[in-house]
């Protein structure tokens, strides 16, 4: 990776995501988003003054999909790769299944950055589950957090509302509450939310509580000018076109001829996924209804791609048997095309061309369009355009003049409109030349580039002046950068706080002061059983500045940095089976067993005191293990019993660390006094206990890899630092 220019991370979690031959269309997240980030992530690893540009989906090693997927990395352009983390498992899940594993994915992500030469200057999400990933990384690294929506949660749910489904069944099946409660939180956190057009803020972001409070700027996508050429291009030049694309021709002529009885007319065409929302009935219906209209042009349909009806999710199985369905209601047969499948590319582009040779017209019927990439497509290739006024194709129409907007909820509205423009050939002749020049002017990739690389360097100061960009940047005040800091450090300290870093002032005052002049060597942090509240009543007790890390209430909480940011992953990692009410129930049968004050409690700690007189704690294992219940507990001092998620402890917690920021074993030191650190001294770190140490440790003197100090408090955490070589 090149150090010169941007490291910009593109982050798109759901659906199926490879550099060659997109499946578009083959379920309901397979749709223009992946199309959008792929060709997205090529055009800026072309532009100058970007040094890489990854794209963060997810790997997908399942056999119902093609292996591309599970490729850790495909290089799909000089500078540009798809980086693929897995996460919530190995197969193929829709998105509104992803939520819960979304933590996972950040902790990968992280240990991915670990492991490269710099971290990114852009954390830029695409959709809501990887808006909130990206705005998760961002926090991390100090770094701008961009955000593109595509589609919006609360838009969806007024949708699904208005068609009669009620709010349970919309959150039963699409997560919507967990998704608009994300979106929330990424408007008012987002440096940037890219738009493609003004009517997505007004009319999509404008129902969010936080929608003011977003920074908008409306960039048009791009398009590949070079697989959407005008028509005429073969017309004019046939020896330019290469033997693939005449084969394509010819395979999709073909396969159209063969549902027509009269392939000589004109064509209406239409792509899109079999979704209620995209409107296929109701284009069929006007179709279907007007003689003329049937008399003047045959139809295409291309809805996605299917195998096996019955097999589908319901949603398409209810729209392509309602296709099939109305194709025999209104006898249909030999003028409308059904396709099972097409290739988006290389047989689109071909499919577009054709359909403006034969002086057809493409229709994109969806009841709401967010954007209406299709039409920008149909447009450059000089294919007119029919299309709904609610969207972005009032935008597109504004800017290309390629075609008509109409009522697409009136069913002859759309067959006027089609008609129209088949008739006029003055009229279809203008909308084809418009849009072929209106799609070159506003929606090439270099424009889209030229204004995101724009508002890039808004948001980062160190570019502005050599970018000449003299606008304020919109990124948030400095923030703690935990990532950064982490990523850039091999050495870790982590030490106990009672009678361990804190019992002897003066040693302690050494200590703080070689971390300090160490700073760019040695991160360093607490693991305790105390909580966060009285973590830092200790650390200002004694006047200890906040660490990078703190690990508190005995390994099962984690934050990081002065702002005590939450390690959400860890929390996510240890939930695994953990039961606590069942495990309260069980013991609450002990009279010997008295739950500590609230302060104590924690949802992944369940806290008692404990005589351990008669081997009560025998006793405790076996009425957990009657149950099955998957725990772990920690005893300590003779009074203190902590019952804890079986992935939990403070050893746990130092290797999750170790794993996710990459630190080598032989270069992280923890340091304990007492029973309570045993599980993180016998890890695979250089264990460290203090001169003071309780007797519970003796057992460990003939461990491999600890060593007993003879200073004690922090004067033995400065011995073992110079022991261990973290300090020279």
């Amino acid at each position: 990776m090149k150090n010169d220019g941007l490291y910009l991370q593109l982050i798109s979690i759901h659906g199926l995501i490879r550099g060659h031959s997109l499946e578009l269309g083959r379920d309901a997240d397979t749709g223009g988003q992946t199309k959008y980030v792929v060709e997205l992530a090529r055009a800026l690893a072309a532009v100058p003054g970007v040094a890489q540009v990854d794209l963060v989906t997810r790997l997908i090693h399942d056999r119902a999909v093609s292996r591309d997927y599970s490729l850790p990395v495909e290089e799909i352009a000089d500078g540009a790769r798809i980086v693929r983390i897995q996460c919530g498992g190995r197969k193929y899940l829709r998105k509104e299944l992803l939520w819960p594993h979304l933590e996972e994915f950040i902790d990968k992500t992280i240990k991915f950055i670990t492991s490269q030469p710099r971290t990114p200057d852009i954390f830029h999400g695409h959709y809501a589950d990887a808006g909130y990933v990206a705005m998760q990384l961002a926090a991390a690294f100090d770094t701008p957090f961009v955000f593109t929506g595509h589609s919006m949660g609360r838009n969806k749910l007024a949708k699904l509302l208005a068609d009669g489904m009620t709010e349970l069944e919309i959150d039963r099946q699409y997560k919507m509450r967990t998704r608009i409660d994300h979106e929330e939180k990424i408007i008012a956190k987002a440096d940037l939310i890219v738009t493609s057009t003004q009517q997505e803020i007004d009319l999509q972001y404008g129902l969010y509580d936080n929608g003011p409070k977003g920074r908008y700027q409306v960039i048009p996508p791009g398009l590949e000018l070079d697989a959407f050429y005008p028509y005429y291009d073969a017309q004019l030049d046939i020896d330019s076109l290469s033997e693939e694309e005449k084969q394509t021709a010819i395979t999709l002529r073909q396969e159209l001829h063969r549902f027509w009885a009269k392939p000589e007319k004109p064509f209406i065409l239409s792509l899109c996924r079999p979704d209620h929302r995209k409107n296929i009935a109701g284009l069929i219906e006007a179709y279907g209804q007007d003689k003329e209209l049937q008399a003047i042009a045959n139809l295409a349909i291309f809805a996605g791609i299917r195998h096996d009806i019955k097999q589908m999710e319901d949603n398409e199985k209810l729209v392509l048997t309602e296709m099939l369905l109305q194709m025999d209601r209104f006898d249909l047969y030999g003028k409308l095309a059904i396709p099972k499948k097409h290739d988006f590319a290389t047989e689109v582009p071909a499919l577009y061309r054709m359909c403006a040779e034969s002086h057809g017209v493409f229709v994109n019927p969806a009841l709401v369009e967010p954007f209406g990439l299709t039409l920008i497509e149909a447009s450059a290739c000089g294919l007119p355009i029919v299309a709904t006024g609610d969207g972005g194709p009032v935008d597109i129409v504004r800017n290309c003049a390629s075609g008509l907007l109409v009522d697409v909820g009136l069913a002859e509205t759309i067959s006027e409109a089609l008609k129209k423009i088949l008739i006029d050939q003055d009229l279809w002749n203008t909308f084809s030349n418009n849009g072929i020049n209106g799609v070159r002017r506003h929606y090439s990739w270099k424009a889209h580039c030229g204004a995101t690389m724009t508002e890039y360097y808004r948001l980062l100061p160190q570019f502005q002046e050599e970018e000449n960009i003299t606008l304020p940047s919109r990124h948030l005040p400095q923030r703690p950068s935990f990532g950064r800091r982490l990523t850039g450090l091999s050495k870790l300290l982590i030490c106990d706080i009672d009678n361990t870093l804190i019992g002897d002032d003066d040693s302690l005052t050494q200590l703080l002061v070689l971390l300090e002049e160490h700073r760019s060597e040695v991160a360093w942090g607490v693991a305790t059983g105390r909580s966060l509240e009285l973590t830092l009543d200790a650390m200002t007790e004694y006047n200890i500045p906040i660490p990078d890390i703190l690990i508190c209430s005995v390994g099962t909480e984690m934050y990081y940095g002065p702002d005590l940011r939450m390690d959400k992953g860890w929390q996510k990692h240890i939930s695994h089976l953990w039961k606590p009410e069942e495990i309260k129930e069980t013991l609450s049968r002990f009279d010997f067993l008295k739950f500590q004050e609230a302060e104590g409690q924690r949802s992944y700690k369940i806290s008692y005191y404990l005589d351990n007189e008669d081997n009560r704690l025998a006793k405790i294992h076996q009425a957990l293990d009657e149950r099955k219940l998957r725990y772990q507990v920690i005893y300590s001092h003779g009074q203190f019993l902590d019952v804890l998620p079986y992935r939990a402890s403070k050893g746990r917690a130092v290797s999750y660390l170790r794993y996710k920021y990459e630190f080598l074993p032989r270069y992280v030191m923890v340091a304990g006094d007492s029973g309570n650190d045993t599980d993180m001294l016998l890890g695979r770190t250089r264990g460290l206990i203090v001169g003071n140490h309780s007797e519970d440790l003796a057992h460990l003197r003939q461990a491999p890899r600890i060593y007993f100090s003879r200073g004690e408090y922090a004067a033995g955490i400065i011995e073992g630092l110079y022991h261990y070589g973290l300090l020279s």
